[in-house]
């Protein structure tokens, strides 16, 4: 028989059932050829450091740094029982070979790995690795399974950020709070992120708002402007001497301009418009985008690529069709999808961009909870947007001499909407005090017009602090300190 191991019981599940495993038993599934079986997320962690030595049980400066020779590894506490029905499946007679069906990434390769090493199994595993829980998606996986040394260096991968977050972690805090006699934690994450944090705290609470002026001209419908005078006394100064007096439009410059539809969404770019949008924290939408997935509505969350493979092309057609019909925001709209757009293999290495699936077809979409739908017409949203037209506007750039002084004015109109009108549909369905830039367009004028007694006038403005930082812009940033969505160090 073959034992397959899956993250969590929620996917177990899933493919148990395409497998015919539906005999329950006591923390696993039998069925057909197969035991399917599940983790409760890591089993088997790095060892305190206190089981290394008893003398590391008392924290002391002259210890450090502790850098194991031979690393230890432990079953955690409370998942204890699971991990001996795991050990007692890997040694049943029955079983011949296995098969990781954790998720699709690092951080899942390392928790098979480590039930499998610490279980001492020996037995041939091979790799199922997919992107999306539905049952076409798994069969798929199961008709195609790697050879599981393929994920070798992934596994090792995994596990040297684990060690390094141990080394810091344990190593850190032990050497803060020795020095300064109180509980300081550190950690390879957090503690970048605590430093980033107080950083721009300190330049929001050191912040001194300065005064500035804009002076502005105009003749009828058109307005041009000089910004960021520094003295109230100067800009009054400007308006003064340009009141009533000849302005001459002293450049124009006309030219064509397009927009290219946005990329489809990563993890990262999905939880930073789910902020904009909705106010969702990071691990709010990870918590969504991944319920949908095990849903079987959306494709694998964890990815860090906006791009599809070319083998999907038809998929993609068939899923833009469905959410036109399915997601009630988006009834009624007519697309010619550009697919090439957002194809590129050499851009997607362990998984493509987050995608509805084509399972949203059998869904009742309005039985979901409102947070759920919310997440699906965003991304849904987002690949009408990205397989969409270009937006092309005309520009127009004027420049006025009024006095010796230059303004300026900037307009523009829409020469086609393109994927714009997807955005703007969706944007009206939400509330949110975003705004985008507005579309202001200037009066027909040519280079070398005069016009005559303009007005002239004088607003006030003040320089804006830093914004204070979300958890979303930490993910966004996540590149520069090695964050992962799953780290806690």
């Amino acid at each position: 028989m073959i034992l397959v191991i899956a993250e969590k019981p929620s996917v177990a599940q899933s493919i148990a059932k395409v497998l015919g495993a539906t005999s329950r038993k006591d923390g696993y599934m039998e069925g057909g050829n197969y035991i399917v079986s599940w983790c409760f997320g890591h089993l088997v962690e790095l060892a305190d450091a206190s089981s290394y030595d008893e003398r590391y049980a008392k924290w002391r400066y002259d210890d450090l740094p502790i850098v194991p020779e031979n690393w230890m590894f432990e079953v955690t506490k409370d998942k204890a029982q699971q991990f001996k029905v795991l050990s007692a499946l890997m040694k049943d007679k029955r079983v011949t070979e296995l098969v990781c069906a954790t998720d699709a990434g690092r951080e899942g390769e390392l928790i098979f790995r480590l039930v499998y090493n610490k279980a001492g199994c020996t037995k041939p595993f091979k790799r199922l690795w997919i992107s999306s829980l539905e049952d076409s998606a798994i069969r798929e996986g199961f008709n195609h399974l790697r050879d599981g040394k393929e994920y070798d260096r992934l596994y090792e991968a995994a596990l040297s950020r684990s060690k390094a977050d141990w080394i810091v972690g344990i190593n850190g805090t032990r050497l803060f709070t020795t020095l300064y006699h109180k509980k300081l934690v550190v950690g390879r994450v957090q503690t970048p992120t605590l430093a980033m944090l107080v950083e721009r705290d300190g330049k929001i609470s050191t912040f001194q708002k300065e005064k500035y002026f804009n002076v502005h001209v105009g003749k009828g419908d058109l307005t041009a402007d000089l910004e960021k005078v520094k003295t109230e006394e100067e800009a009054k100064r400007i308006a003064a001497a340009c009141e009533k007096k000849q302005a001459v439009v002293s450049s124009l410059k006309r030219e064509t301009k397009t927009v290219n539809p946005p990329k489809l969404y990563d993890l990262t770019t999905l939880q930073r418009e789910a902020n904009r949008y909705y106010g969702f924290t990071a691990q709010q939408t990870l918590d969504l985008v991944q319920t949908l997935y095990e849903k079987k509505l959306l494709t694998y969350p964890r990815t860090d690529s906006q791009f599809i493979t070319d083998d999907m092309e038809d998929t993609a057609r068939q899923v833009i069709s469905i959410v036109c019909r399915k997601l009630p925001l988006f009834s009624g709209v007519s697309v010619t999808p550009d697919i090439a757009r957002v194809t590129d293999n050499s851009k997607v290495t362990d998984h493509h961009a987050i995608l509805p699936t084509v399972q949203l077809e059998k869904q009742d979409v309005s039985a979901l909870p409102q947070s759920e739908q919310k997440i699906l017409n965003l991304v849904g949203m987002r690949l009408l947007c990205a397989t969409g037209e270009k937006h092309t506007y005309a520009e127009t750039q004027i420049s006025l001499s009024c006095e010796g002084y230059a303004f300026k004015a900037k307009g523009k109109t829409v020469v086609q909407n393109g994927w714009k009108a997807i955005e703007e549909l969706f944007k009206a369905s939400v509330k949110t005090k975003e705004k985008d830039d507005p579309m202001k367009s200037l009066p027909e004028v040519h280079e070398s017009d005069v016009l005559d007694n303009v007005s002239a006038s004088v607003t006030e403005h003040f320089t804006t602090p830093p914004k204070q930082y979300t958890d979303v812009i930490f993910c966004e940033r996540k590149e520069w300190i090695g964050i992962e969505e799953r780290s806690s160090a």
